[in-house]
């Protein structure tokens, strides 16, 4: 290595955001590991790299002892006196063993260090610009259909993927269509940023009814809670922070425009917005919508509900598959017992 070198370091290091001192620290000890590998492991050294010049050179450090166990690593006071005088016992003493070809290795390591280190801060950038998008809402393109694995694009050629317990029943994700995805999840993975997208997650719906109700983006409509079947139906709970606006009707939209957007973008998937109360009885009768209900006894201390629906409507209060009672219970926390009307 050089002085080019060195100044070439110093430009990536500014370029890629990397601390130069950081990374030649890094090199300094990968080159140590090669030095090990190509003239012998036994040997006690350090390697010191002029940050001015770029000289390299190989020291072989030795402890001064009373009586030498392993003359690799250790040396008397009488050897030590021969090098230079003043050394007492403890001391380290360090011989240049620069070998004449350690040249060429230096720099096939430094090579390999500092393109380790370059894919590393990539990674390190693309997680810290995402993992604070974590809980958000992200557009995608798909590049690649595996199955088990959807890759998609997001932002500037970031790489993503779609992994199979995240992906929707009954939709296809054919490449070079776009999509709204939910990112769950942000971690490192090797050398690579893994950004785990979902379309089953129940805040997909929240962030896109966020995005087409500019009453809950303004924070006037909120959303309580959602329960998700995804790509067959979920219920959201609404309320108004002010009494002049219909949270329901705003999140309905005029003719039902806003919702339709939302079930469009999930594939068609059913949607029913329910009016949030904090009287338990209220929202659970509200929550087994479309169904009517009769009565409904609350036991506060089994956290359960009691409900009576008319009879001809038993089938629709419970739904296909008990879909619609099992939402409902979700929406509210509620165990939820349904009875028909004797």
């Amino acid at each position: 290595m050089n002085q080019e070198f060195i100044t070439a370091l110093a430009e990536i290091a500014e370029d890629k955001n990397i601390s130069k001192e950081s990374l030649l620290e890094t090199i300094e000890f990968a080159l140590i590991t090669a030095y090990k590998k190509n003239y012998g492991h036994a040997q006690n050294v350090v390697v010191n790299i002029d940050k001015e010049t770029g000289e390299i050179k190989v020291y072989q450090q030795k402890t001064v002892v009373e009586e030498v166990e392993n003359p690799n690593i250790e040396l008397t006071l009488e050897e030590a006196a021969e090098v230079k005088g003043g050394y007492s016992l403890g001391d380290v003493v360090s011989f240049e063993v620069t070998p004449a070809s350690f040249g060429r290795i230096a720099a096939q390591t430094a090579k390999q260090v500092v393109v380790q280190r370059i894919k590393e801060a990539e990674r390190d950038k693309v997680i810290n610009i995402y993992r604070d998008r974590e809980n958000s809402m992200v557009t995608g393109l798909i590049t690649k259909n595996e199955g088990k694995f959807v890759d998609v694009q997001i932002g500037n050629d970031t790489e993503a993927i779609l992994p199979l317990n995240e992906q929707m029943n009954g939709e296809f994700y054919m490449p070079g269509s776009r999509m709204k995805f939910y990112v769950a999840e942000v971690k490192a993975s090797g050398n690579a940023p893994q950004i785990v997208l979902s379309r089953t997650h129940p805040g997909l719906v929240k962030k896109l009814f966020e995005q087409e109700v500019p009453e809950c983006d303004a924070g006037v409509v909120e959303i309580k809670s959602i329960s998700r079947e995804a790509g067959s139906r979920s219920k959201i709970s609404v309320c108004s922070t002010d009494e002049n606006v219909d949270a329901v009707g705003a999140c309905v939209g005029p003719r039902g425009a806003r919702v339709q957007v939302v079930c469009d973008e999930l594939s068609g998937e059913k949607i029913d917005i329910i009016k949030y109360s904090d009287d338990p009885v209220q929202f659970i009768s509200a929550a087994l919508s479309p169904s009517e209900v009769i009565s409904c006894e609350v036991n506060e201390e089994e956290h359960s509900a009691r409900v009576i629906v008319p009879a001809g409507q038993l089938s629709l209060a419970i739904g296909k598959e008990g879909q619609n009672a099992r939402l409902a219970a979700k929406l509210t926390g509620w165990k939820i017992d349904i009875k028909p009307e004797e």
